[in-house]
């Protein structure tokens, strides 16, 4: 701990975006940093009249970032301690966190209880760990693997991490999608649907982890996502539903941490997204939980039994965690809808919610299935006839002039996103039907286009599993803004398609 003997620094705010993590900087000739034998990326603890973080030091040698007597907080961690600028702060060797040790016990196969789990999440949350210690924690779960009381047990953790919302009424619905299939941006379908009919669907989603798009990543095409938890209490109540970002109302907050990590690293574990998306859930208050499972040989879950062990999991946890899970494994064969992007993806929305003849009937006739089921968790709408019920709403453009409440309520996206103006068709190389579309190559390619930072970087679908195509023609279209990316994803894209034309008998993994 810091004593008021130790010498103060002034603090100063450094414009540095740091994703997650609280970074200090210390120019090499502070008295304090040599006085303490500090030592760059060490953590440092931070403290000022009872405020108090820890950050990872950056050592410098520009006085133009901080001077000899100040110390540098990035843009979160100045936000984190939450004191003015030029306020005397005094710095010290911050401990490193007792939980580490039960990280080092799970990479070596251990079994973790859930006071230990509650100890490493909470330190993370607390921005106790550093990056690479945070990779580790992902590593251990990933590798080592969790038994099913464990995945429960850091669903737990990760709930118990931030703030819970109670939103007072008997049913609170939601449904999520593992992933993994490019396009699927059913959820913004299904909220307007379903709120239009009078469920309470608070819907918070991620960002993008590997995939090219997020539901988040979309709707900010559409509408503001970054809500304060009184203002999404407003929308929701006002509304009877939203689509935001889960990260600023701090909700389930380590699992954002972990996000952050797992992102660069493109590792998303089953134990760490079922703790992750039903903390996320729990946490936002819901009650009554539609999970959607794409089962295909390039989605993330291969094999119906590799689906049912899945679902078995999703039911376990969320029924020792007080929520109704349901869940359905849907067709993961090829992407949903044509668009795959922030900004194509959202063109595909609104395409549906207009009822336009050319919307894509797959992102449509999914939209409806997925919505009519969580309308069925109304007592007074029998099995089988929340279909209808959602057709109907979605049909008579009450969906449509729910979204646009939706979207005015959050504040409608003040800037415009078009679609990247660089250009590729991908042609088929040989007459014959298209038998296998990969997933993970059309994500890929998308990526490497620029999504889902560049919002108008994607890939435009135009030929699906069955379609009959000629040499030449052409089966997706490559969108990007700036040519670096543009090469990347055309080079990438020439090697490897990721559309397999053959005879119509090859098609595999019938749906």
């Amino acid at each position: 701990m810091a004593n008021a003997t130790q010498p103060v620094l002034h603090l100063k705010r450094v414009a540095i975006d740091t994703y997650h993590e609280n970074v200090a900087y210390l120019h090499r000739e502070c008295p304090v940093y040599k006085a303490e034998g500090f030592q760059a990326l060490s953590k440092i603890e931070i403290q000022q009249d009872g405020h108090r973080i820890l950050a990872v030091l950056n050592v410098v040698d520009d006085e133009c970032i901080v001077m000899p007597g100040q110390l540098g907080l990035s843009e979160q961690a100045f936000d984190h301690l939450a004191v003015a600028e030029g306020s005397s702060v005094r710095v010290n060797h911050a401990e490193p966190p007792l939980s580490m040790e039960y990280v080092r016990e799970k990479l070596s196969g251990e079994r973790i209880t859930q006071d230990k789990f509650n100890q490493i999440i909470q330190d993370i949350a607390h921005n106790r760990y550093s990056k690479p210690e945070i990779a580790a924690f992902i590593v251990a779960v990933s590798e080592a693997g969790l038994d099913r009381d464990e995945v429960l047990y850091l669903t737990n953790a990760m709930v118990d991490s931030g703030q819970k919302l109670d939103w007072e009424e008997k049913r609170v619905v939601d449904k999520h999608c593992i992933g993994g299939i490019p396009g699927n941006r059913t959820s913004m379908l299904v909220v307007p649907i379903v709120a239009a009919f009078g469920l309470l669907c608070p819907k918070t989603s991620s960002r993008a982890i590997t995939s090219p798009a997020g539901t988040a990543d979309t709707m900010e095409v559409l509408a503001q996502v970054d809500l304060p938890v009184e203002r999404l209490h407003q929308i929701v109540r006002e509304q009877r539903g939203c689509v935001a970002w889960g990260g600023t109302a701090k909700l389930a907050p380590a699992d954002d941490v972990l996000i952050s990590v797992e992102r660069p690293l493109a590792i998303d574990s089953q134990a760490q997204m079922v703790a992750s998306i039903l903390s996320k859930k729990r946490a936002c208050g819901s009650t009554h939980l539609l999970i959607d499972i794409p089962a295909g040989p390039t989605a993330k879950v291969r094999s119906m039994k590799e689906a049912m062990h899945l679902r078995k999991l999703f039911e376990y946890v969320g029924d020792r965690i007080g929520l109704v899970t349901q869940v359905i494994i849907t067709d993961g064969r090829q992407p949903i809808g044509r668009g795959i992007g922030p900004v194509l993806e959202a063109q595909d929305v609104l395409q549906v919610l207009r009822n336009d003849p050319e919307a894509p009937h797959d992102l449509r006739e999914k939209s409806l299935q997925l919505a009519g089921r969580l309308i069925e968790f109304d007592n007074d709408i029998r099995g089988g006839e929340g279909y209808d019920v959602a057709r109907d709403i979605l049909d008579s453009g009450r969906a449509l002039y729910k979204m646009e409440q939706i979207i005015a309520a959050q504040g409608k996206q003040s800037v415009q996103y078009t679609l990247g103006n660089l250009t590729r068709d991908i042609t088929a190389a040989t007459d014959g039907t298209v038998v296998e579309v990969n997933n993970l190559t059309l994500a890929r390619v998308a990526r490497l286009a620029g999504a889902p930072m560049d919002k108008g970087a994607g890939v435009y679908l135009l030929k699906r599993i069955g379609d009959q195509v000629s040499q030449g023609e052409p089966l997706y279209r490559i969108h990007s803004q700036f040519p670096a990316d543009f090469q990347f994803a055309c080079h990438f894209a020439e090697k490897n398609s990721g559309i397999r034309i053959g005879r119509a008998e090859e098609q595999q993994f019938t749906w």
